[in-house]
């Protein structure tokens, strides 16, 4: 009796002192507490944990606790203002002790992670709290907590900054609940309990996340981490701080003001060098939208892509130009000016010196323009791999979104140093490459090209990079030049932008002993849509989708099983920008409805949400009425001729409708070879291409995709 009403007392102290020592936000819609049986379930960053919610939900509930946390004298202190359980998650017993609890009404309390984060990120989810859930049919609450890792009172350690008294935020999200599985055995019903808790674990980190812009979450990235943080290495190894990204941006931005206006679109012709993301950055703060121009492409693709944008400026470097030897490419642009970074650094006068240093850095938010999240914060442009290049434009929601996404099933962390070769101008290369890394605290090396096969993994062993971003075209390189100990610190090697040769797969793992985490996206979707990750992972496939998006299939007639894959979610872009209307914003529709991408890819989703790519709607020949896949073509010549490369298309055909034609780099590769392989595979045999071309290499565009534009050309004239 006294003790409850010491709590009674202590309560509102506590709670006015944590108001002011932590500023503490409290986010919630219409939620109601009031259930027979409700569970609310939190992320677990902190000793803190407890005693805020105990603090700030309208409830008075039991805490279920790990028991290794419990044994700690400073989490029980902390306790010692609530009820609590110390349990074992992984003991089938221990839960039996949270269902009684739960069905008699009490509120409960639950972490599912059990143990405190090592890492400030999501880390194994335990199935019994979910199957608690699904067993008492109880309302789940949903409760995220983020700040609370930046205190002295979490686990974190090494690289992290930590703080006497951080912000922290709790988000109270939708209630949920878990209907029991229908999985054959226990076992079975509680991994798929699990699975779904796993989920709205995800789920709940990109619901939590604060509605900023890009140069926004750089000042909060910046107050987070540390001014003196060294975070982005280039080719010319100097390692750059925070403080000093944050002085490009602004010393930059404001030279760019001066020669534009708001809302309009600054081509950035540049390689990967820190300068480049400084002016992304600084030119996003100004509300000047950066269009990433793609400097592998040809005249023609870049002029497009400048008249879809209404690009009347672009910033570039002569040092660069004439390196890439893009002097007559440039001269041959119409309508647009040039502005060399050589000069714009010579134009900054003492006044602008001073700006920097006497006000500027020291109040960063200030030069930033009024901007919502809604607003375009860049425009990259397809490949052209089947057209003109179109403007894709992609507001600081979406790319923000996407890279909570991405940070809900991977844990990267200020521990991690990311080695990026993908250019800026490609979607991957720029959010997950660049963006992610810096917004996360997590350090970055930037190099030029990727196409430096011998020099890439050198920089991995000599930097001791832990993340490696590529496609299958580079890894393959890569890991053919390599060293077998050049990786030995890579956590994580991710695949995207192109299907993932089972060759390249068996080389990493073979020679690095490193599996690589296969993903999928488009540009339209600031890029990834999907990704293999520890916690889920099967191979064949690209992973499940990422939290937050919604998918639909539709089929195609011809094609048996699978559909078409719809899209929609906070990562998906604005709308497009096409040459032949030039600066009209057109918004993302599709026979769903508007908000809807269609991907054009058919896919195929198993019982457990894991993607296999069947191929793009494009890429399916009608031979004699049977839809024939380009990539069952291709996969065929792989088979045949594993070492080599190798391209399907496909040529108008009288008697057939379409007729398929091989392009490969072996030149003994024959039709009897690729039969029999068809046979051994159950490949049906139209799958078989009359037509061989041998050539020296396979035409590729600047990101490492097959040119599949040429190559239609040239099936066309074979």
């Amino acid at each position: 009796m006294l003790r409850s009403l010491m709590r009674r007392l202590l309560r509102p102290v506590l709670r006015t002192l944590a108001r002011l020592l932590f500023r503490i936000e409290v986010s919630a819609q219409a939620i109601d507490f009031h259930h027979s049986r409700l569970l609310v379930v939190a992320n677990h960053q902190s000793f803190l944990d407890g005693l805020l919610l105990g603090l700030f939900l309208p409830i008075n509930p039991v805490f279920v606790v790990h028991t290794t946390i419990a044994r700690s004298w400073m989490f029980r202190i902390l306790l010692s203002q609530v009820d609590y359980l110390a349990v074992d998650p992984a003991s089938p017993m221990a839960m039996k002790k949270v269902i009684r609890l739960v069905e008699s009404g009490r509120p409960v309390v639950i972490f599912p992670e059990g143990r405190i984060t090592l890492t400030g990120s999501l880390m194994k989810v335990y199935d019994g709290p979910a199957f608690v859930a699904a067993k008492t049919g109880a309302t789940v609450l949903p409760v995220r907590l983020d700040g609370a890792e930046r205190s002295y009172f979490s686990r974190l350690s090494g690289l992290n900054r930590r703080q006497l008294f951080p912000k922290i935020r709790l988000t109270i999200l939708p209630e949920r609940h878990f209907p029991m599985p229908t999985g054959a055995t226990a076992k079975l019903r509680r991994h798929q309990s699990g699975e779904a808790m796993r989920r709205l674990m995800q789920e709940m980190v990109v619901a939590a996340r604060p509605a900023d812009t890009l140069y926004g979450a750089l000042c909060t990235a910046v107050a987070t981490h540390g001014r003196r943080r060294r975070l982005l290495e280039d080719v010319k190894q100097v390692e750059y701080s925070y403080n000093d990204l944050l002085k490009m941006a602004l010393i930059l931005g404001r030279q760019i003001e001066r020669l534009s206006t708001p809302g309009e679109h600054i081509g950035l012709l540049l390689p990967n060098l820190a300068p480049t993301v400084g002016l992304i950055f600084g030119l996003s703060a100004r509300r000047r939208i950066p269009a990433m121009l793609n400097y592998t492409a040809g005249v023609e693709a870049m002029q497009a892509a400048c008249t879809a944008a209404q690009v009347r400026t672009i910033v570039t470097s002569r040092a660069f130009v004439e390196q890439a030897k893009l002097a007559d490419k440039l001269g041959a642009l119409r309508a647009v000016h040039l502005v060399y970074l050589e000069d714009v650094r010579a134009a900054i006068g003492v006044a602008d010196k001073l700006w920097l240093l006497l006000w500027a850095l020291h109040f960063p938010r200030r030069f930033a323009l009024p901007a919502t999240p809604d607003e375009a914060a860049v425009v990259l442009f397809t490949s052209g791999s089947e057209g003109k290049p179109k403007g894709v434009v992609l507001a600081h929601r979406a790319i923000l979104a996407n890279i909570a996404q991405i940070r809900s099933v991977i844990d990267f962390s200020v521990h991690d140093k990311v080695l990026n070769a993908l250019p800026v101008f490609h979607s991957f290369g720029l959010t997950a490459g660049t963006l992610l890394p810096i917004l996360s605290g997590a350090s970055l090396f930037i190099y030029p090209s990727p196409l430096h096969y011998r020099v890439i993994p050198e920089l991995a062993y000599d930097r001791g990079c832990t993340v490696l971003f590529g496609t299958s075209t580079f890894l393959a390189n890569y890991g053919k030049f390599a060293h077998p100990y050049d990786f030995y610190r890579l956590r994580y090697v991710v695949a995207g932008a192109e299907k993932l040769a089972d060759s390249v797969r068996g080389l990493w793992f073979e020679k690095f002993g490193l599996r690589i985490f296969e993903g999928y996206g488009a540009t339209e979707t600031a890029p990834v849509l999907a990704v293999n990750t520890p916690m889920a992972y099967r191979t064949g496939t690209v992973g499940t989708l990422l939290p937050g998006i919604e998918l639909q299939l539709q089929p195609v007639p011809g094609i048996d099983t699978g559909g078409i894959l719809h899209v929609r979610g906070p990562n998906v872009m604005s709308g497009y920008l096409k040459a032949d209307q030039p600066g009209i914003l057109q918004p993302p529709v599709s026979d769903l409805g508007n908000g809807w991408y269609d991907t054009g890819d058919v896919v195929e989703v198993d019982a457990d949400g894991f993607i296999r790519i069947v191929g793009r709607v494009k890429r399916f020949a009608k031979i004699a009425g049977e839809m024939i896949s380009l990539e069952v073509v291709e996969k065929l010549a792989n088979a045949a001729s594993p070492d080599q490369h190798h391209a399907a298309s496909s040529q108008p055909d009288a008697s057939k409708g379409e007729a398929l034609v091989l392009f490969t780099t072996d030149p003994a590769l024959n039709r009897e070879q690729l039969s029999t392989v068809a046979r051994s595979s159950g490949a049906p045999e139209l799958a078989v291409p009359r037509k061989i071309c041998h050539l020296d290499a396979l035409p590729l565009l600047g990101t490492g995709k097959i040119d599949s534009v040429t190559l239609k050309k040239m099936a066309e004239a074979a």
